[in-house]
């Protein structure tokens, strides 16, 4: 069975089933929990992962065997209103879920613009497995997103506009714009928290 015909049989039986419980599970655990604008958790597609897995990193295969190093078959993504909420959400679910890894993804230097957010790579949960499944064709992680509105926003945006496939490189004017888009999401993230900050203590404070 090639590599299409193998991750197709695990879309199908598998990855689709399991990203809908995967939601429901991170619903339950984050009941209660204000400021969350969405859940969502889904599959990567055929398309999609075998677009991954040909990717190849100085002239050499980057992956030898995708189906267990590729670990964004399933994809989760938590988003958030304001820049608190996003360490609040992380720290809430660290206690429930079993990390692989986790980083602060930012722009290479202080003074460049681009891509913000929290990504972990955690042990799928025991609790959404079927037992009626092929367990080889469970994968062992999934990769979950903690994003404020403004920092998902401009993502989609910017994977809308960049990276379409076999489209025209982006000309310098225009990767300047959407690096100016960026500073603007940053911006708008940092006064909206501080304005929640105040607005808290102003309630606390009983002058509102």
């Amino acid at each position: 069975m090639n590599l299409e015909a193998e991750y197709a049989e695990r879309f199908e039986k598998v990855l689709q089933p399991l990203s809908v419980a995967l939601e429901d599970h991170l619903r339950d655990l984050l009941r209660g929990i204000e400021r969350i604008d969405r859940i969502q958790a889904r599959s990567k597609s055929v398309p999609r992962f075998l677009g991954k897995a040909a990717k190849t990193d100085d002239g050499k295969p980057k992956y030898s065997d995708p189906l267990h190093q590729i670990q964004d078959q399933i994809g989760a993504r938590v988003i958030c209103f304001y820049l608190d909420d996003v360490e609040r959400v992380s720290a809430h679910l660290e206690k429930y879920l079993k990390n692989v890894e986790k980083r602060r993804v930012v722009p290479e230097s202080d003074s460049e613009f681009g891509y913000f957010g929290k990504h972990y790579v955690q042990f799928i949960p025991s609790d959404v497995i079927d037992d009626s499944w092929d367990k080889k064709l469970i994968p062992d992680f999934f990769e979950l997103q903690i994003k404020t509105l403004f920092q998902h926003a401009w993502s989609e945006a910017d994977h809308d506009l960049g990276y379409k496939p076999g489209g025209a490189e982006l000309a310098s004017d225009q990767k300047r714009k959407i690096a100016f888009t960026s500073a603007q999401a940053w911006g708008a993230d940092l006064l909206f928290n501080e304005l929640f900050i105040e607005r808290n203590i102003a309630q606390v404070r009983g002058t509102i």
